[in-house]
């Protein structure tokens, strides 16, 4: 094995040390504003060296067996009506809103390092939840056009630009893209490649028929196919290691800005209600139809920059099973799920809108930093390896 190199910023200059890697699950994040201070302080957790000290916990975690009388409820939390205040008034689409919102989401996959898991089923937290996604959701419905039929919008995923309009990620990194700025692009996607298939999971009890069909033979290869190596999510965090980026689940929460945020948080929010859950499945075609394109760019980026053969694997690999999935979720898993429910079309057409818009945020995000030689990120990454 050879020797570490010293720790540089994602630029090339030189970082301090990296706090040491968390063991077990994710560390409560710092706080971003008045919502995510509220709701981490809700939250008790042990002491962290990521985490801002928190304040007192309002009330002991709810377990199965707590008596109900301890249970926080509606109109009785602190909680709620510093939250709910704030909402009304928060950027849908800023850091606050979005951190607090992913906080609350992971209390659903993977938790934080000394929060009670019985928090997921906390009253007052899913209460909070609700004002959140109630905004979140009302500035997307507003922002997305409501015209667009489902096979229209699935129609528009499959036209490629005849030349680079200077408005995509993948162009530019395959194109121009340095190694710092492939790290950052990678450091941020960590926190939906290291969950990849999982938010798509939520749908598989709410389809039947050809729908489900579909959706579980996609998701199988997304899982690997039964091989714990070949999992996507394990893929992308051998191309982190190529990288010199950590590959602990959530490490690099306290760097994404909003719009990284908001890209996650949206597959959660469709995951997790049933009402939506045309609009996951249309979330989730723009992902398969999308992605072989844009992963052939990014395989040649990796290339280009010598970023590693697990770097190259991971795109490689979507290349190629991608454009196998792209007919599966269109002909099996929408087709399939419009002919059971026909109801659901303007909803699968809405999840196809909203995830395209929050992905032309977050590219119109990045190519701004990069373009003018500065870090995407909320702080420089500091990265290890010789490359």
């Amino acid at each position: 094995m050879r020797p570490a190199a010293p720790l540089t910023t994602s630029s090339g200059t030189p970082s301090a040390p990296p706090l040491p890697r968390p063991a077990g699950r994710p560390q409560l994040p710092r706080p971003q504003g008045k919502l995510s201070t509220a709701v981490l302080s809700a939250l008790p957790a042990l002491s962290s060296p990521s985490a801002s000290a928190p304040a007192p916990a309002l009330s002991p975690a709810p377990t199965p067996h707590s008596p109900r009388s301890s249970l926080r409820t509606p109109g009785t939390d602190p909680l709620l009506t510093t939250t709910e205040t704030e909402a009304q008034h928060a950027d849908p689409y800023g850091a606050d809103l979005q951190l607090a919102l992913y906080v609350l989401y992971e209390l659903h996959y993977q938790g934080f390092d000394g929060v009670d898991d019985d928090r997921e089923w906390d009253p007052a937290l899913l209460t909070v939840r609700s004002a959140l996604e109630t905004v979140f959701l009302r500035a997307l419905r507003a922002d997305v056009p409501s015209s667009v039929g489902a096979a229209e919008a699935l129609d528009g995923l499959l036209v490629e630009p005849v030349a680079d309009d200077g408005t995509s990620v993948s162009h530019h990194l395959r194109r121009e893209g340095r190694l710092w700025q492939l790290r950052e692009y990678a450091a941020l996607r960590s926190l939906y490649h290291l969950k990849e298939a999982d938010p798509h999971a939520w749908v598989l009890p709410r389809l039947r028929g050809r729908a489900k069909a579909g959706m579980v033979a996609v998701e199988f290869d997304e899982f690997g196919a039964g091989r714990a190596d070949d999992i996507h999510a394990q893929l992308f965090a051998d191309l982190m290691t190529d990288l010199g980026l950590e590959t602990a689940y959530g490490h690099y929460l306290d760097l994404a800005p909003a719009e990284a945020l908001a890209t996650v948080n949206l597959m959660s929010l469709f995951g997790l209600h049933r009402s939506l859950r045309g609009a996951l499945v249309g979330h989730f075609a723009t992902v398969e139809v999308t992605s072989s394109p844009s992963a052939r760019r990014l395989a040649d980026a990796m290339r280009r920059t010598g970023a590693g053969p697990a770097a190259e694997r991971f795109y490689d690999e979507h290349v190629e099973a991608d454009a196998v999935h792209e007919q599966v979720v269109r002909r099996e898993v929408v087709e399939g799920l419009l002919t059971d429910e026909p109801d659901l079309e303007p909803d699968v057409a809405f999840g196809i809108g909203a995830t395209v818009h929050l992905e032309d945020r977050l590219a119109t995000h990045l190519l701004d930093a990069w373009r003018h030689d500065r870090t995407a990120l909320r702080a420089p990454l500091a990265v290890t390896g010789s490359r």
